[in-house]
């Protein structure tokens, strides 16, 4: 049997993708090409192909807004934003995220 741990790998990065994109645009609003960069410069390699759907399921459930912007360099940028919903939902995620962390530091310390 081989064991492939990349699989494992892109299961815990998927699941705390809401949480890093979410906390993103807690520092200000962004376009999804700034998004996918930010999470890039933290070894959180996100294709386009999987931040869309996710912006756009952000977006219909109420914790993100929208605007078009202008751009100097192409076609207009569509710029999320978090709405207060947003805001809040993200403070629970910090705190479920630090308990889920805590928890599997005391499973795993060596």
């Amino acid at each position: 049997m081989s064991v492939n741990s990349e699989n494992a790998k892109a299961q815990m990065r998927k699941g705390v993708l809401e949480l890093c994109i979410l906390s993103i645009l807690s520092q200000g609003d962004a376009y999804p090409t700034e998004i996918i960069e930010k999470l890039k410069e933290t070894k959180l390699v996100v294709v386009e192909g999987t931040l869309y759907p996710l912006l756009t399921r952000l977006k219909n459930t109420g914790l993100l807004t929208y605007r078009w912007e202008e751009s100097t360099s192409g076609p207009p940028r569509k710029y999320y934003k978090l709405t207060e919903i947003g805001v809040q939902y993200l403070k629970e995620l910090q705190v479920s995220w630090e308990d889920l962390v805590n928890a599997v530091n005391k499973t795993i310390i060596k």
